[in-house]
């Protein structure tokens, strides 16, 4: 009973119960908290209740004392001496006002009457020149007279400054507000201006100006909140469209507060100094980062101002503390401008975000006069060029990297997002919510930067960079101030065009960069500059590389590039009103007479003569690592010389590429192709990283386009295209199901796939030789095959074969009857039933045989002009393309549409037919656009009148030519417009760029679209896409066709079946095969028509020829007396093409063989079917 005793305490008679001590300490602590609590909860009663006390006294004083200085003000007649205004007038004003008004942030009716009186009582008192009634003069007066006044003063300006805040907000004043915030304005700007006091003696001079200087030091801290004031109130004044900002006109109170507004931004840059411990002085930094924070942040800031203003923020006093503030004190005024109004309106992707409108203000500030800046063609007065460009790099780059970070920028094949919002302001959101579309605020953002897209712009920078330029005010530079300036480089100006690229295409993905593009294209000797900063870093050092030994091998100096640049430039100047190819021999400095490399490319070394070793000089080593090896310049350098040079290739004609050699030489071409080759195949294979999309897309289609002109005129060695994957290329059938299995687990529309292998198969075939692609073409329709079967698809009763019954003299309409729904299950064997003229069926069992017939009668009926859905090009070769006229037959389309799925038919069977189409309509069915330079392969007369017109001296408006083209169709002559209202606009020297770029876009690409599309449509049915694009134009012909024009007698007769008694070493055989060797290559193209249908061998060889060749005995009796006598066989070789079989006589002499061979495939006789 004793030990659980010892753990209780008695309560000593409070309670018969006892409890533990751990029991009674919470207790304790428990009433101990509550007593606390107690205690804290009547004190913090007593302070509300202090506080409501002080309020509602507070306010029946002020509102008493309202009412006496009211009556005051009334009653008083004439001007107050200076010491009465203090004790009288400002001392109450100045309490009533902060105690009802100031601190409710609301400024009632009563209120605004109040201090417009009082703001007049101090204007007129200050303009005044009797010291007494000048309330200036307590400032030089006793010291305790001048700590009132410079109190007041303070509290005057701050009142000011909540006054202009509350501009907007305020309106139960109506229009007093405007007046009341128009004599605010007035008043601080006096006070702070030490010209306009009118008691200044040689003996005060020195107070006054010690008094004035305090009140700016004042103005330029926190405590004042003037840039906060002078945001908001700009914030409300109207922004116009482009076309309105020339026409804004402010009412007189309304400019006369701006005017202030501006005066008052200004100021405090007049007391600063870079010397931060200096006393009575602001420091520079500080002013400018408030400065640059709150005020070059407002959206539109330079087109709602008048001009008047903008000038005085353009002053280099203004602009070059900014400059170099916003490069010194970068991370701070970034995280700073990031933060602004964020408790208004979360930062999303469809926000401008305060840095852009940075961006954007600075650029309209450094640039344009002081009485137009939307379009000056010059710099501000007195700009530190240098400091301009770096600033807006740093903000572009910050920009972008906002976009990047919340998902803005969409990769290759994405849409970009087009409903851009402006930056949150109360102005703004009445913006947004007008009819205005968000097309035409992009626009009128994208406007902002029109001096950037601009000539003048780029050729100003260029010509800094040759100059020892000095930076203005440098002899008060710190050293701070000296790390972060210095000479304007050529990287410095890429970094800036890249950046504005990346910002043009993000805001309006329509129509993209173009303007920059074009400027950039245009400019005298920039790209030529940007490939030499190139070349310095990618061939330094190599010997073997140029055939052209007067190209540079090793770094070219910055002087080098400067006097080049500065000779072109000189030669531009003189030359600037000369015609558009006169532009591309700016680049080089060449003029016309001076092309003497006319047929360069044809009098070129053959390929044959080409080294395979030799490959290693056309793989870049800088470059073999991809993009994540190379430094961030180089990637800023190519991305821009990319993008500009792949938009300058669409506008080349192959007169200026080839012969005129404008702007590269073609041997500057080649290095170019090898390094763009070697980049974008190792950063394919390599893998690259978000980062280097954008240098990689720009890559790839300089890279596809210079590719698709070599592969229309060559002018690079086949082993250039080849050289990056000599090495590492992987085992055909690796390869393809490593692009078939990726292909199969990515998404396409997935922005954060990782090229890989299977990228580099559609991206860079060429990298791969023809004959590898073609095998690979195979091995992906095996592999198709095979997944056919292994999902039942030619395993089901009734699908193992599709049979059809064709008559003789039907088989298109036939054939189109009976396939042409059948779409992707035309993959499955066909069973070919033949009718004859007769109405009879023919005898025969299809094995294969009868379906090729059947592939290739129908192609050469529906292939044939005359037929109406194909026509032939006017080229020399008389390549196929779609009839115009097609869709006026009946199912036109839907028949074009059929015979895609007869090609893809062939190609998936490996049939070939002997017909070749179009470069331009092989270039849709591959999925790429074709641009001017092609023409020449569909109409080349037409090329050569567009190319007239081009090069053409004198005035092209007399050559009466409109935005028109007309067509004739079954007798009718249509006339179409090249763009809306194109029959009422003439062609003129202007204009005549956009002409031939209009005709031949709408014969190279509008006027065959739906056509190809629908052939593209059935093709596709049976081949992949993707398969398509391991080849080129040429290329596609020759696989669906064949490949030389002549062929391999010892591969033809190595894979050649004897049957019927034939066999190697029987005497006809031999004789056949010794009189084949001794036919021409065209004989012996004929003879394969003969026996195949088709006059070119298969790409792989005869091996790969379905049905194998076959020679087939036919056996002739011919009686010995007639033998001795000289005579031979006289029956004719005979053909059954569906089995690719010769049916050849038991000849005895090499002479009637040959003969008879002859006769039989030049008069294409004697089919017969066995």
């Amino acid at each position: 009973m004793d030990e659980p005793r010892k753990h209780q305490v008695s309560l000593r008679g409070a309670s018969a119960k006892e409890i533990t001590r751990d029991a009674l300490l919470e207790k304790v602590s428990q009433e101990r908290e509550l007593r606390n609590y107690a205690r804290r909860a009547s004190a913090a009663a007593i302070f509300i209740q202090r506080i409501w006390r002080r309020y509602k006294v507070s306010k029946v004083v002020a509102l008493r004392l309202q009412e006496e200085w009211e009556n005051f003000v009334n009653h008083h007649a004439g001007l107050l001496s200076g010491t009465q205004i203090s004790i009288s007038i400002l001392r109450p004003f100045l309490f009533f006002i902060t105690c009802l008004s100031t601190r409710q942030k609301k400024i009632r009716n009563r209120d605004v009457n109040c201090m417009e009186r009082c703001f007049k009582i101090l204007l007129e008192s200050v303009n005044s020149v009797d010291s007494r009634k000048n309330y200036c003069s307590l400032a030089t007066g006793t010291p305790e007279e001048r700590r009132i006044w410079n109190y007041q003063s303070k509290k005057l300006i701050s009142l000011c400054l909540v006054i202009l805040a509350e501009f907007d907000k305020s309106s139960a004043g109506g229009q007093n507000i405007v007046v009341v915030t128009s004599l605010a304005m007035r008043l601080v700007v006096h006070l702070t201006d030490l010209k306009g006091w009118k008691n200044i003696t040689d003996s005060n001079h020195q107070m006054a100006d010690t008094a004035v200087k305090d009140l700016v030091r004042f103005m330029g801290i926190d405590d004042s909140g003037l840039y906060v004031s002078i945001r908001s109130y700009i914030n409300t004044l109207d922004f116009p469209f482009p076309s309105q900002i020339k026409n804004k006109v402010l009412t007189d109170d309304k400019f006369l507060v701006t005017a202030s507004t501006i005066t008052l931004a200004l100021r405090p840059f007049h007391m600063t100094n870079s010397k931060v411990n200096a006393p009575g002085l602001l420091d520079v930094h500080y002013v400018a980062e408030k400065y640059c924070v709150f005020l070059l942040t407002i959206p539109w800031l330079v087109q709602r101002l008048p001009a008047v203003l903008v000038s005085a923020m353009k002053h280099k006093t203004i602009m070059l503390p900014c400059l170099h503030t916003l490069l010194i004190l970068k991370e701070k005024i970034l995280n700073e401008m990031s933060e602004i109004n964020q408790s208004k309106i979360a930062f999303c992707p469809k926000v401008i975000p305060p840095v852009g409108w940075a961006l954007a203000n600075i650029i309209g500030l450094a640039t344009g006069g002081e009485n137009d800046y939307t379009d000056s063609g010059r710099f501000s007065q007195g700009l530190d060029c240098v400091s301009y460009v770096r600033v807006v790099i740093n903000l572009a780059e910050n920009l972008l990297a906002g976009f990047e970070h919340f998902g803005c920028i969409r990769i290759e094949n994405h849409e970009v997002q087009s409903d851009v919002e402006t930056f949150s302001q109360p102005s703004d959101a009445r913006f947004c919510d007008s009819d205005a579309s968000h097309g035409s605020f992009k626009m009128s953002y994208l406007d902002s930067f029109k001096p950037i897209c601009q000539q003048w712009h780029l050729t100003d920078l260029l010509a800094i960079i040759n100059k020892e330029f000095c930076v203005q005010g440098s002899d008060t530079l710190t050293q701070m101030e000296e790390k972060y300036l210095g000479k304007l480089e050529l990287i410095d100006i890429a970094y800036l065009y890249s950046y504005i690229l990346r910002i043009f295409t993000f805001l309006n993905p329509t129509i993209g960069s173009l303007p920059v593009l074009n400027m950039l294209s245009f400019t005298p000797g920039f790209l030529v500059n940007l490939w030499e900063e190139l070349e310095s870093f990618l061939f330094l050092g190599d010997s073997q590389t140029a055939e052209d030994h007067s190209l540079c091998t090793n770094k070219i100096s910055r002087n080098k590039n400067n006097s080049i640049f500065q000779k072109k430039q000189n030669q531009g100047n003189k030359d600037g009103t000369n015609k558009w190819v006169s532009v591309l021999h700016k680049f080089t400095g060449k003029s016309q007479s001076s092309s003497d490399c006319t047929n360069l490319v044809d009098k070129q070394e053959k390929p044959s003569q080409v080294d395979e070793e030799s490959s290693d000089i056309w793989d870049i080593e800088p470059l073999r690592n991809g993009p994540q090896c190379i430094s961030k310049d180089m990637s800023c350098l190519l991305h821009l010389f990319c993008a500009t040079y792949s938009h300058m290739l669409l506008i080349l004609d192959d007169i200026e590429f080839y012969e005129k050699q404008v702007p590269f030489k073609i041997e500057q071409q080649r290095r170019i192709a090898s390094a763009l080759n070697t980049f974008v195949y190792n950063g394919l294979t390599r893998g690259i990283g978000q980062q280097n999309r954008l240098v990689m897309d720009s890559a790839i289609r300089c890279l596809h386009l210079m590719y698709e002109r070599d592969c229309r005129h060559k002018f690079c060695p086949p082993v250039l295209w080849l050289s990056p994957a000599r090495k590492s290329r992987l085992p055909i059938a690796v390869a393809a199901r490593t692009h078939e299995a990726l292909s199969a687990n990515v998404r396409p529309d997935d922005p954060s796939t990782v090229p890989s292998m299977g990228s580099v198969i559609t991206t860079t075939p060429h990298v791969f030789p023809f004959d590898e692609r073609v095998e690979m073409f195979r091995e992906f329709i095996k592999m198709d095959k095979a997944t056919r079967k292994m999902a039942g698809e030619v395993a089901e009763p009734g699908s193992r074969s599709v049979s059809i019954v064709v008559r003789r003299g039907h088989i298109v309409e036939d054939g189109f009857r009976q396939l042409n729904g059948l779409g992707s299950k035309l993959k499955s064997p066909i069973q070919v039933s033949f009718v004859s003229e007769c109405g009879l069926p023919e005898a025969g069992l299809d094995y294969g045989g009868l379906s090729k017939e059947f592939l290739t009668d129908i192609s050469k009926a529906a292939f044939s002009p005359e037929y109406g859905l194909f026509s032939q090009t006017s080229t020399s070769d008389r390549l196929l393309i779609p009839n115009a006229s097609a869709r006026y037959l009946e199912n036109g389309i839907q028949m074009i549409e059929f015979l895609g799925r007869v090609v893809g038919k062939a190609l998936y069977e490996g049939i070939l037919l002997d017909y070749s189409f179009s470069h331009v309509f092989v270039q849709k069915l591959l999925g790429r656009y074709s641009y001017l330079d092609e023409l020449s392969t569909l109409d080349p007369e037409l090329y050569r009148n567009l190319m007239y017109v081009k090069h053409y001296d004198g005035e092209v408006k007399d050559l009466f030519l409109d935005f028109t083209v007309t067509e004739e169709s079954f007798g009718k002559r249509q006339v179409i417009e090249l763009k809306a209202g194109g029959k009422d606009v003439s062609v003129t020297n202007e204009n005549k760029m956009q002409y031939i770029h209009a005709m031949a876009d709408y014969k190279l690409n509008r006027q065959i679209l739906v056509y190809s599309n629908a052939f593209y449509r059935g093709l596709t049915d049976l081949i992949s896409p993707s398969w398509l694009k391991l080849f080129n134009a040429s290329e596609f012909n020759q696989l669906l066709s064949g490949g030389d024009y002549d062929i391999d007698v010892d591969d033809l007769r190595k894979n050649t079946r004897y049957t019927g008694g034939y066999s190697e070493g029987s005497r006809t055989i031999k004789i056949f095969w010794e009189v084949i060797k001794g036919f021409e290559p065209k004989e012996r193209c004929m003879l394969l028509k003969f026996v195949t249908s088709c006059s070119r061998p298969p790409l792989l060889g005869f091996k790969h020829l379905q049905p194998s060749f076959t020679i087939h005995k036919v056996a002739c009796n011919v009686p010995l007396w007639a033998t001795i006598g000289g005579q031979d066989v006289e029956r004719l070789p005979s053909a059954s093409t569906c089995y690719n079989t010769l049916k050849l006589p038991t000849y005895k002499r090499p002479s009637t063989l040959r003969e008879k061979l002859l006769y039989a495939i030049s008069s294409n006789a004697g089919f017969e079917l066995s």
